[in-house]
Parts: C-alpha cells; sequence; structure tokens
C-alpha cells in the first residue's frame, strides 16, 4: 500500500507553504478574514482536488478512444453550510467539451467512467457528500 506524504510549514500571519512533490503551495486567508490573501484557502483545493483527478482520467480515456477535441474545462459547484464547522453539502461536476463534430457517446462514456469508477478523489467525497455531474458540448468555433 502506497502512503501519500506531505509536511505544511506556517510561514508568518496566516501563511502556510505545503510541499507536494517538490511543488510548493501556499496558503492563507483572505484579507477580510485577517489573512494576506498570499495563496487560495484549503476549501477550493478539494474542489481543485476532484477537477484534476477526474481531468486526468477524461483526457486518458479520450485519447484512448482517438477523440479530437479542443476544448475541456471542468467547472466545480459546492454550496457550503451555514453553520460550522463551514463544509460542502454537495458537488455538481461540469465537464465542458468543445470541438467540431465530437461524439457524445464517447465522452459521456469517459466522463462516467472517471466518476463512477476510476477517480479516486470523487470517490471518497462521495463517501461523505451527494455528487453529482453533467456534461455540456459546445461546436467548434
Amino acid at each position: 500500500m502506497a502512503i501519500h506524504s506531505i509536511k505544511t510549514v506556517w510561514r508568518e500571519g496566516s501563511v502556510f507553504d505545503t510541499d507536494v512533490d517538490g511543488h510548493i503551495i501556499t496558503l492563507d486567508l483572505a484579507q477580510e478574514s485577517g489573512g494576506e490573501d498570499a495563496g487560495p484557502r484549503p476549501k477550493k483545493l478539494l474542489l481543485v482536488a476532484a477537477a484534476g483527478c477526474s481531468g486526468f482520467d477524461v483526457v486518458s480515456i479520450l485519447r484512448k478512444m482517438q477523440v479530437d477535441f479542443k476544448h475541456f474545462d471542468i467547472r466545480i459547484e459546492a454550496p457550503v453550510s451555514d453553520e460550522n464547522p463551514k463544509q460542502y453539502t454537495s458537488m455538481k461536476v461540469i465537464y465542458e467539451f468543445g470541438g467540431a463534430n465530437l461524439p457524445t457517446e464517447k465522452i459521456e462514456k469517459a466522463v462516467k467512467l472517471s466518476f463512477d469508477k476510476y477517480c479516486g478523489v470523487l470517490a471518497m467525497y462521495k463517501k461523505a457528500i451527494p455528487i453529482t455531474f453533467e456534461i455540456r458540448i459546445f461546436p467548434a468555433e
């Protein structure tokens, strides 16, 4: 079994630096919360992890299917609870594709494989909150 490990170091004020595989991610609070806005807030990085994990899967699967897409974005909408601890109450992953004559069935299959089988981040989050997805396909511009 692999073990992932990171180290987060307090710099000053509310600023922390985290070393992730040799890449430094700076975390901070917004100015209105007493920080300097030197980096993103940790909670939103949960959304980044989900988008990146699923995105890697979808790109890999579509390449194997020889789908020639020109545009691919992932948006995530996640409402935050009003009470403490403030946490996401649900998540909607929106996959947006652009290109000429995109094969809808292949795109749907790639997204479903990531969403249902391969993305470990989404699998873990699904144990805590409801997660849905939507696919949007736009013609080439």
